[in-house]
């Protein structure tokens, strides 16, 4: 049995966790390169927490420039058992409403300029994302979220595109009628591949911002509409984030869906074709195989 760490990662409007004792900032170095800002450790409810801004304070980095793999790389080094990605997203469908969250469980993945991978040439790797979030996680914040009198749907598949500008209207149109996606972001992937690598129980709370540019009575994205609805959802993120160490609880069992055992047969490299190099940037996040 070992003990909880939850890790939060914060999207727009969400830079800070309420209420932790023997709060720290602490900077980490990784192999991978630099976090997106310093991490702020720290005890709630007798659980250990650290919490990453993932843009960085004052929101320095846009969605392409977030460094994943150090940020993944950061909260592994540190002890979190589990993350939980909280960012903000549109909405595909008229009953996911600005204001309201979704516990996704699916992704499409549109990014293209980014690392998504942290195994490559010198050790070769093919996990599996079938099931890219860990359901006992996401129930723990759909639970937390209803406590919080959050409107919350269980469930949705999140259209990851590059950005950092907003979608075309055909594009919006495509993604919604189509693809059949229900919320559309720019940051949790390559996060939710990274962390399965990791293995990390990843559970990912979208908060509805806007209906991108589909909806027909809303018109096209307003970033000033957008940042007064994120004032209101970064609230409720502080909600839901402080009840999860209650339902999470400070001693950790094995995961009963195997995301922390992701990596048990995907390492293909054979030991002696192994590039060194590459092995000791691995120690954090594959260390248990490796």
């Amino acid at each position: 049995m070992t003990q909880t760490r939850i890790g939060v990662i914060g999207g727009s409007g969400l830079y800070d966790i309420d209420g932790l004792t023997d709060a720290e900032w602490v900077t980490v170095e990784t192999p991978w390169g630099v976090p997106s800002d310093a991490l702020l450790t720290g005890t709630l409810d007798g659980v250990g927490m650290v919490f990453l801004p993932r843009h960085g304070r004052g929101h320095v980095h846009s969605p392409s420039t977030v460094p994943y793999r150090a940020n993944i790389d950061a909260l592994k080094r540190l002890g979190c058992t589990d993350v939980i990605s909280v960012s903000a997203c549109g909405s595909f469908r008229e009953e996911m409403a600005p204001g309201d969250f979704v516990i996704v469980d699916q992704f499409i993945d549109r990014t293209f300029a980014r690392e998504k991978s942290f195994f490559g040439t010198g050790c070769v790797a093919h996990v599996s994302v079938a099931h890219p979030t860990c359901p006992r996680l996401g129930d723990a914040c759909f639970e937390a979220a209803e406590a919080s009198g959050i409107r919350t749907h269980r469930g949705g598949t999140y259209l990851a595109m590059e950005g950092p500008q907003f979608s075309t209207l055909a594009e919006s149109k495509m993604y919604r009628e189509s693809w059949g996606a229900d919320v559309i972001g720019m940051t949790n992937m390559p996060e939710a591949k990274l962390a399965r690598e990791a293995e990390l129980c990843y559970a990912s709370v979208a908060m509805i911002t806007d209906y991108d540019s589909w909806h027909p009575e809303h018109g096209e994205v307003d970033v000033t509409a957008i940042i007064a609805t994120l004032l209101g959802n970064a609230d409720k993120g502080r909600s839901l984030v402080a009840r999860l160490p209650a339902l999470l609880g400070g001693d950790r069992a094995p995961c009963p869906h195997g995301c922390d055992r992701a990596l048990e047969y995907a390492i293909l490299t054979q030991p002696d074709a192994r590039d060194p190099a590459l092995m000791a940037k691995l120690d954090a996040v594959a260390g248990r195989m490796l």
